[in-house]
């Protein structure tokens, strides 16, 4: 990471380490003083509801590689063991949100969410759920369900980082690079983001480009057949999705690429092939919807409305209340990054009450923003 007097990127990681550094100092003291428990027991964290937000589970290493997103099922189960051991009570979304607005709700309410159907959720994620009995939503995004391949920008950034600190040489082809500096995340963003806009402007076909991740790996020494082996960074596939509904998960909308569009038809289409793909795998029609990235547009909202989504969540973080668009609730997005302490600050609603920092969806030491991971993923090859 460039850290140099001066730079953006050190100004940012001051920033934030500051800030981490006073809010946890802050909130060490505030449950030295007992403020978690005199928090869970208000009358407002009793009218409210903590929708938490996990991504993947790591199948490998990937919470090495994005703590942000992703962690561990060892983790995985100690922040369940800590809502069990604090009182929760963990809600169907759907439950949850209808009762949120009725005024029933019970105290220390929680609704557990996953977002974009990563293979990982069923190998990692519903065996501890499963452990804990505690019901969860998945939301899905439904283009790769038919492709066994990685999702390719997410994996060409987890080839970098697997591959950092050398440099290698490249391609020979035109409009590719012929050497390959994976010595910085700087370096390594870089070079993901060319192969994205390559794939892009040559218009490759979901198949091409999952040759041209198998390529990078093979001129930086990564082993693709494990990737492809253990399914990493793979979404869930037809057989996977109808498992984990069967288990008692509700599948829910995130569009079919991952993607908001800002124009009516796009947007309506994007979500009408996702529903159609869900209600076909499952057998139960999607009600729920999570805005891709938390990226969302005012002109989405009476959209959503037209077609009678109930609610929409977003990865703003806070606890959702009955003062609350349906279509705007908020999640605390939960991964290796955030401290059990502001884990526990969470769960009270204490933490609610201290400033935060932006989100950022990946940091450049992972390459590209997860923004862009699915955006246009198949311009040229439309389903």
């Amino acid at each position: 990471m460039n850290l140099h007097q001066g730079s953006p990127v050190a100004a940012q990681y001051r920033s934030n380490v500051s800030l981490n550094t006073w809010k946890e100092r802050a909130l060490s003291l505030a449950e030295k003083l007992d403020l978690f428990q005199a928090a869970y027991r208000s009358s407002w964290r009793s009218e409210r509801l903590l929708i938490l937000a996990y991504h993947g589970i790591s199948l490998s290493d990937e919470h090495n590689w994005n703590p942000q997103l992703y962690m561990s099922a060892e983790h995985l189960a100690a922040r369940f063991q800590r809502m069990k051991s604090d009182g929760c009570n963990v809600l169907p979304l759907d439950e949850a949100i209808r009762r949120m607005y009725d005024g029933t709700l019970p105290e220390r309410s929680v609704a557990l969410t996953f977002d974009d159907g990563f293979h990982d959720f069923h190998e990692r994620a519903l065996p501890v759920l499963q452990q804990f009995g505690f019901p969860a939503t998945l939301y899905l995004t439904t283009y790769y369900t038919d492709r066994e391949m990685p999702v390719f920008p997410l994996i060409c950034g987890y080839v970098t980082w697997r591959a950092r600190g050398g440099e290698y040489a490249g391609w020979q082809d035109k409009g590719l690079p012929a050497h390959l500096d994976l010595r910085t995340p700087e370096s390594r963003a870089a070079l993901v983001n060319q192969l994205h806009r390559f794939a892009d402007q040559t218009a490759l076909s979901a198949e091409e480009r999952d040759q041209l991740a198998a390529q990078l790996a093979k001129y930086t020494g990564v082993d693709y057949e494990e990737i492809r082996s253990k399914r990493i960074l793979h979404l869930l596939n037809r057989a996977e999705v109808k498992s984990v509904a069967d288990a008692g998960i509700h599948v829910e909308m995130h569009t079919h690429r991952h993607r908001s569009p800002r124009e009516r038809d796009s947007f309506v289409r994007e979500l009408s092939q996702n529903a159609a793909s869900i209600e076909r795998l499952t057998n139960r029609e999607p009600a729920h919807f999570c805005y891709p990235s938390g990226v969302h547009w005012p002109q989405h909202l009476p959209w959503l409305r037209e077609l009678r989504i109930l609610s929409g969540v977003t990865c703003r973080p806070g606890l959702a209340s009955p003062s609350q668009d349906p279509l705007l609730l908020p999640r605390v997005v939960d991964g290796s990054q955030l401290s059990a302490l502001e884990f526990q600050g969470w769960l009270s609603g204490a933490a609610a009450l201290f400033p935060r920092r932006s989100r950022k969806e990946f940091t450049a030491e992972n390459g590209i923003a997860q923004a862009t991971a699915f955006q246009n993923i198949a311009v040229s090859h439309q389903v």
